[in-house]
Order: C-alpha cells, then sequence, then structure tokens
C-alpha cells in the first residue's frame, strides 16, 4: 500500500509541474511575460502556489524550466557531436534550417526572446549561459579543429546568421510581412532565406578549402 500511495504522490506530484508550466505558456501567450506573477500562474494551473516554491524553488526556476524547453539552443546536445567528414559543412546548415523553423513556428519563443532584450532577469540570463555553453562544445569539437587559425571568423558568421534569423522572425507580421522585398509570411520567402543561409555557410567552408 505505501509502495501505491509514494507512486501515486509521484504522478501528481508530475502532473502539478505540468499545469504550471502549461499555465507559464497560457499566460505567456495571452498577457506577456508581464503578466508571469506568481498569484496568476497558480490561478491558471489551479493548483496552490506552494506548490511552485515546492516543486520547482521559486517562480524564476520554474520560468527557466518553461524557457528551458523551448530554446532551440538550449535542447541542441553539445556534448555528443555527429560523426562528421566535411568539418561540420552539412551539419551547421541542418542546424541553421531548422532553428529558422522553430523560431517561425513558436509565438511564445518569440515572446522569450523579445523579453531577453527589454529586461534583465536571472531566468532570461540562465538560459542565455545556458545556450552559450552548448553553442561552445559545439564550436569546440567541430568547427574550431576545422578552421583552425579563422575559428573566431566562423563563430562570428555564425552570429550573425543565428540574429539574423531571430530578427526575421521577429520581424514578420508585426508591423510589415517584407523584408527586402522578401514576404517572410509566405513558405516561398521562407525557403529564399534558408536557401541563403545554406549558401553563405558553403561559401564560408570553400573560401576556407581555398586557402588551404
Amino acid at each position: 500500500m505505501k509502495r501505491k500511495a509514494v507512486a501515486g504522490n509521484i504522478r501528481n506530484k508530475e502532473r502539478s509541474k505540468e499545469k504550471f508550466l502549461e499555465a507559464v505558456g497560457k499566460i505567456l501567450e495571452t498577457k506577456g511575460y508581464s503578466g508571469l506573477k506568481v498569484n496568476d500562474i497558480a490561478a491558471t494551473a489551479g493548483v496552490d502556489k506552494k506548490m511552485i516554491y515546492n516543486y520547482f524553488g521559486g517562480t524564476d526556476k520554474l520560468i527557466d524550466e518553461y524557457i528551458s524547453s523551448l530554446d532551440f539552443w538550449s535542447n541542441v546536445d553539445g556534448n555528443t557531436a555527429p560523426e562528421i567528414a566535411d568539418g561540420g559543412q552539412e551539419f551547421s546548415k541542418q542546424l541553421l534550417t531548422q532553428q529558422f523553423d522553430y523560431v517561425a513556428s513558436n509565438k511564445n519563443l518569440q515572446k522569450i526572446l523579445l523579453w531577453g532584450v527589454a529586461e534583465k532577469r536571472n531566468s532570461l540570463r540562465n538560459i542565455a549561459d545556458e545556450r552559450e555553453r552548448n553553442g561552445e562544445r559545439l564550436f569546440n569539437q567541430i568547427a574550431d579543429p576545422y578552421f583552425a587559425e579563422n575559428a573566431l571568423q566562423y563563430r562570428a558568421i555564425m552570429a550573425i546568421l543565428i540574429s539574423g534569423i531571430y530578427y526575421l522572425n521577429l520581424y514578420k507580421g508585426v508591423n510589415a510581412e517584407t523584408f527586402c522585398g522578401i514576404d517572410l509570411t509566405k513558405n516561398e520567402g521562407s525557403q529564399q532565406i534558408k536557401g541563403a543561409l545554406g549558401k553563405i555557410i558553403d561559401l564560408v567552408y570553400e573560401d576556407h578549402n581555398k586557402e588551404n
């Protein structure tokens, strides 16, 4: 009987945690990040707010967990790089195009990205740090050994491409639908952007190969 009781408590805890995480998403979607207050989260979840502290250690850590579940780079496993023979050329293109689609399809992630540049907050800083750690592991394992003395240049190019992915997806549909004459709200426009991302990566690798 004790084992059943323990199992039931664990299931209840997991259900309650899921309700809190879902509540964060609902509030972010309807009210934005300014609505993420402890009482509102608890009311939306239908769970006593004390459980936020019991299960997560506080509101910030609850929000941390929700943001981490959405962030693209925080969920890329930087500890296990794939087997590659091209210095990461195809892998780089794959990650960039996947990220573009992921950001484009996730409105709550877009709100979190805007939140990250609008307000200084520990939960957002923690996710940014985790994103950097995962990216650093990928750079160290794949790109840095391949590009050697040009590794920082490759990193700078990736920084521009990734920030461009963020901005284009945040930009579309807010005050305009086109950027440089490309309709970002249509599949054709998205394909043009993703094709350009791949072309830039190819040019970077081609240029490096010519020098070596």
